[in-house]
């Protein structure tokens, strides 16, 4: 963290091989939207590089804060009237440690106290700013204050500030005229293919899920499990303020966030300081974050040179927490980025997948009637059968394994079995899939209602106080039906016994609620003439 800052926010601490690590190597994949027109401008005369294209001449690659650092701004602002803009928008930003190249000392608030008075969360992806600002934000980043962003204006207009005071400017006009003034400046501008700080992907590959309804309904849940979770706001790279969630407050803090901001979910990792501070690591970089007496939630980034100096800052903290840094470790429950007020993502970085983000993923790819395949993992004794289709856990509820009856689970499903079942739902909001195995079975039923009419000769499986149940199928899981006790022969109504073989005959099938009414008084005089059972 830069000395003196005083902001509410986590900051890193300044580390060249931190900016590097963001900022360099520069990309060698530009982004889709280039601008045809790519120029690199310098204050280095390209006559002193070497072979490799080294400079090899006397500049100071530090800013003068004089005369080159305005002609530089003077150049930009020469493009931009040739252009025809008049307004850039900020993306990416970064502030602290990674966005510091560590050639000059670090200024109190990153060089963004007059480009934003009202605080850094305005220095925001997507934020738009007049030319004059777009210029005092490229000055901090000459100084190397410690703020770093891309300017650009659609695919129409780019100012990218790199390493050793290297300005890129790409635009969707060759503006001749700006070249010309450039060089009149005492500048060296050279035509390129593309600026190696053009935006690329970590993962092209990768779905970013937004922060839309589905996510915020998910959270409300989420929040009735937990009682209370923490959300961390990211509003530039190595930025962030934290909240406390509860029941009665995510509207309004959601109302607060700044634009575009990547968010993460967090289970209540505060406890008491010193557990925290026994849980600090001997070495590497962790955020660590507390709550003072009033509430308020600050986190800082550090490493070990500096875990003794914040330690000492929570001696009146009400509760702390250690997040470690590195990937892999502590992981958030879900992580997503805000969407515009439109409902379109247009924020290009990429939050780092967690469990539950991949789980969403994967639920965006289902669609109901969708026939998955997968391995059963768990049957659970109240009813439900637990699934593993591609990396996630599905459910099957006890009447959607089998159009048959059976007596238990085991008897259709076995632990490890491979099975193919057809998708009823996908519950987004908590986040479950029910699945369907007789959905993907021929449905007896309309056969069985064919043989309205017939007598059969069954067993008795079950005796109830308002008749007896018999098999109309020869086979363990065959259908059964109801003899009601009116259409039960007096004669049997007192001898009957389960197991006992009952001419009966089919006198309906109700498909709406799957039963089969049958009659032994209905049967009687065809008894010689029925059959067992098919």
């Amino acid at each position: 963290m830069s000395s003196g800052v005083t902001w509410p926010f986590s900051v890193n601490p300044d580390s060249d091989s931190a900016a590097e690590s963001t900022l360099g190597p520069p990309s060698d994949h530009p982004g889709s939207s280039v601008p045809p027109f790519v120029y690199r401008i310098t204050k280095y005369d390209p006559a002193h590089r070497d072979e490799r294209g080294h400079y090899t001449g006397a500049e100071d690659t530090a800013s003068d804060h004089g005369p080159v650092e305005e002609a530089y701004l003077a150049a930009i602002a020469a493009f931009a009237e040739a252009a025809g803009i008049d307004q850039l928008e900020i993306r990416e930003p970064q502030i602290g440690g990674f966005a510091h190249f560590g050639l000059e000392p670090p200024v109190e608030g990153f060089g963004l106290a007059g480009p934003f008075p009202a605080g850094p969360a305005g220095f925001h992806d997507g934020a738009p700013v007049p030319i004059a600002v777009g210029l005092e934000l490229v000055r901090s980043m000459l100084r190397d204050n410690g703020a770093w962003c891309r300017l650009e204006a659609g695919e129409a207009f780019a100012v990218h500030v790199g390493w050793d005071r290297y300005l890129y400017i790409g635009s969707n006009l060759p503006c001749e005229t700006a070249l010309a003034c450039t060089r009149a400046l005492g500048l060296f501008p050279e035509r390129i293919d593309a600026s190696p700080y053009d935006f690329a992907p970590d993962d092209a590959a990768y779905v970013q899920r937004p922060a839309d309804a589905d996510f915020w309904a998910h959270l409300h849940w989420t929040v009735g499990a937990y009682r209370e979770v923490f959300l961390e706001e990211v509003f530039a790279v190595n930025a962030s303020r934290w909240h406390r969630l509860t029941r009665d407050n995510i509207e309004t803090v959601r109302s607060q966030l700044a634009p575009r901001s990547q968010l993460a979910i967090w289970p209540d990792l505060l406890t008491d300081v010193d557990t925290a501070v026994a849980a600090l690591p001997d070495e590497g970089l962790v955020e660590i974050v507390w709550e003072d007496g009033d509430g308020q939630i600050t986190s800082t980034v550090v490493d070990e040179t500096r875990f003794e100096a914040v330690a000492s800052r929570l001696a009146g903290a009400r509760s702390a927490g250690v997040v470690s840094m590195y990937a892999g470790e502590d992981l958030p429950l879900v992580t997503a980025v805000l969407p515009d007020s439109d409902g379109v993502l247009r924020a290009r970085w990429q939050t780092e997948p967690t469990p539950g983000d991949r789980d969403w993923a994967f639920l965006k790819t289902l669609r109901r009637g969708q026939v998955v395949t997968g391995t059963v993992t768990t049957i659970a004794d109240f009813g439900v059968t637990f699934v593993d289709i591609g990396g996630f856990t599905a459910m099957i509820n006890l009447p959607e394994l089998s159009w048959r009856p059976f007596d238990h689970l085991s008897d259709v499903v076995s632990v490890g079995q491979e099975v193919t079942a057809e998708v009823l739902g996908v519950d987004m909001v908590r986040e479950r899939v029910q699945l369907s195995l007789r959905a993907v079975q021929e449905d007896p039923w309309p056969q069985v209602a064919q043989r309205i009419g017939e007598v059969v000769i069954g067993p008795v499986t079950k005796i109830v106080p308002f008749g007896v149940f018999v098999r109309v199928e020869d086979r363990g899981d065959g259908f059964e039906g109801l003899v009601h006790t009116s259409e039960l022969a007096a004669s049997s109504r007192d001898v009957v016994e389960v197991g006992d073989a009952l001419t009966v005959k089919i006198i309906d099938v109700d498909l709406a609620r799957r039963r089969i009414v049958l009659s032994h008084v209905q049967a009687r005089p065809a008894t010689t003439e029925g059959r067992p059972c098919d």
